[in-house]
């Protein structure tokens, strides 16, 4: 039976409290909803040969173009085959769940083996509701083989209500009138979709021990609670006061941290709404016990880093949703002609000597052999710094300010310079440990320009509070 073989999730390490209903995760200004996916998808990974995937459907209703497959630039950079399946899955709260039945579908038909799965999303909400927004990731790795919880039904209701929205071109989300939108949408359809499940299925609360919910906000999720009958120790916690609602990702995130506490045998009910509803059973598999050193959602809640207030989250924000056709961009040819070096952070091992070096080379910097090289992935490897520079310039943001560039000296070799996030600028050493990250650098000309950076291992945040 087809089922889930992986999970992962990721939380961006910043974190807003003050002037805001709670505290919340935000990405950093060089983060958007393709580079969450990635992180969240390089967590379902650990350990699996990228071989052994078939497709990426990638799910979010803020892709980074409106015309060009985001699956496929995270494809090249979580290092994938190139004969691969690769959707985008969009513009509903439920792309998350639907992507997620269409891997099932297709592992079903025969099409793929095993499908990976993202679901990202960095909205940011007219009035008052950017306030309960959060931003966040999910990624699960789809199969036939070795599940560690089998999909043992689904249910879908489409509904057609203009509750909440956003308009082509519009860079907020926006919401009719509360009354209506919950009694009319939210109140009305998820109810019935998951009485057409328990009666599809004879099923009932009693058969369920945990229920995975989506709810835009603590209030209506208590709510949905009581109206489908269900006690507060089979629902999962929502994190509305740690995380905030990250929208497509936000149901598939609960879904990761069911899973982290489950136990073989146990059934997981999950219920995504958005224009309709989406409801799955899974069945967790004994084969959940080899599940191990993933960040997943404890770990990620767990590492945080403390904005200074709302001055830094709106200049965030409006770094984000900047004109990208602004000034000048990267160059297309060039991303083409380097993609594996841009996108996959690949350099090249020396067949005759055996050193690595990035960018890639055809001549070896120590034998001097020409063109006798493999591809080496450099994404992967831990490094430490070996000097850095503060930068200032007057064309730095301030909320970036300084920039701070390292020279990184890689495990197993390799030496190259790169930008450093997520990190304390006064407490940058010559010597620490770092490790990659993918991030966009921003954008130009209509292109979103993507590379990597170095930060700080996330083990060195867990529990830790800074300003």
């Amino acid at each position: 039976m087809s089922g889930i073989l992986s999970y992962g999730a990721y939380v961006p390490l910043r974190r807003l409290g003050a002037g805001a209903r709670s505290e919340k995760a935000v990405a950093n200004w060089d983060e958007d909803s393709l580079t969450l996916a990635v992180a969240a998808a390089t967590d379902c990974l650990a350990g699996i040969g990228r071989d052994k995937v078939d497709g990426l459907y990638f799910a979010t209703t803020t892709p980074p173009y409106a015309e060009k497959l985001a699956a496929t630039t995270a494809a090249w950079a979580i290092d994938l085959r190139r004969d691969i399946l690769t959707a985008d899955v969009t513009d509903s709260l439920r792309a998350g769940t639907a992507a997620l039945k269409m891997a099932l579908d297709t592992v079903k038909a025969g099409s793929g083996r095993s499908i990976l799965v993202t679901a990202s999303d960095l909205r940011m909400g007219s009035g008052n509701l950017d306030g309960g927004f959060g931003d966040g990731a999910a990624a699960f790795l789809v199969g036939d083989k070795d599940v560690i919880a089998e999909i043992e039904g689904s249910y879908s209701l489409s509904n057609e209500l203009l509750d909440v929205w956003r308009a082509g071109g519009a860079k907020t989300v926006r919401s009719w009138e509360d009354r209506f939108v919950f009694e009319e949408g939210y109140l009305k359809v998820l109810p019935q979709a998951v009485k057409n499940f328990f009666e599809k299925y004879k099923l009932s609360v009693k058969d369920i021990d945990k229920l995975v919910l989506y709810g835009p906000d603590l209030r209506r999720h208590r709510q949905m609670v009581g109206e489908l009958g269900f006690k507060p120790e089979q629902v999962q916690d929502a994190f509305f006061d740690k995380l905030g609602n990250t929208g497509t990702a936000f149901v598939p995130m609960l879904l990761v941290a069911a899973l982290e506490d489950a136990k073989p045998g146990d059934r997981i009910l999950v219920a995504a709404y958005g224009d309709g509803a989406d409801i799955l059973l899974l069945k967790v598999t004994d084969k959940i016990k080899n599940v191990s050193g993933k960040w997943g959602m404890k770990r990620s809640l767990a590492s945080r880093m403390m904005l200074p207030g709302l001055a830094d989250y709106q200049a965030y924000r409006a770094f984000a949703s900047s004109d990208p056709e602004q000034f000048g961009g990267a160059s297309a040819s060039v991303i083409a002609r380097e993609r594996d070096e841009i996108y996959a952070l690949h350099g090249v091992k020396c067949l005759t000597c055996g050193t690595v070096q990035y960018p890639p080379q055809r001549i070896c910097t120590r034998c001097h052999t020409k063109d006798n090289f493999e591809p080496y992935s450099f994404a992967d490897k831990k490094g430490k710094v070996f000097t850095f520079t503060l930068k200032y310039g007057g064309d730095i943001p301030g909320f970036a300010r300084p920039m701070v560039d390292t020279m990184v000296d890689f495990e197993g070799g390799g030496r190259a310079l790169f930008g450093m996030t997520d990190m304390v600028a006064d407490k940058v050493t010559v010597g620490m440990d770092v490790e990659m990250s993918f991030r966009t650098l921003g954008a130009g000309g209509g292109i979103r320009n993507y590379f990597w950076r170095c930060m700080p291992p996330r083990s060195s945040w867990p529990g830790k509070e800074t300003k």
